[in-house]
């Protein structure tokens, strides 16, 4: 369940990075709001997250998801400038998240003397 708490914390950053823009300095009431409930879910799905999984990780596969998942939505949805380099960091950045995901135990099963 960790890793389901962190995927969604990462998802909820991207939602307020994009609250954040258009918040327009927290002077947007909507927005304003929307981006401080994106925030608290955010960490509070990602504190549940570190409970069992290692920080390092979990911070990592956090922050990846939302940098990944912003500069996604924002050359999809935006028309920000997509070019085959952005493209491939991208690839390398999810890349790396899923390597971490696929080479981390969490620091339950690993007391536990289990595996992931």
């Amino acid at each position: 369940m960790s890793w389901v708490y962190l995927i969604i914390a990462g998802i909820c950053e991207i939602a307020w990075a994009f609250g954040l823009k258009y918040s327009d300095g927290f002077t947007n009431t909507v927005p304003t709001i929307l981006t401080l409930l994106g925030i608290i879910i955010s960490f509070y799905l990602f504190s549940k997250s570190i409970k069992v999984l290692p920080i390092g990780t979990a911070y990592a596969v956090f922050t990846g998801i939302g940098a990944a998942g912003t500069v996604i939505i924002g050359m999809v949805f935006l028309n920000e400038t997509a070019s085959l380099m952005k493209i491939i960091l991208v690839i390398t950045l999810l890349s790396g998240i899923l390597g971490l995901k696929l080479t981390t135990k969490s620091d339950l099963q690993e007391d536990k003397g289990g595996v992931s």
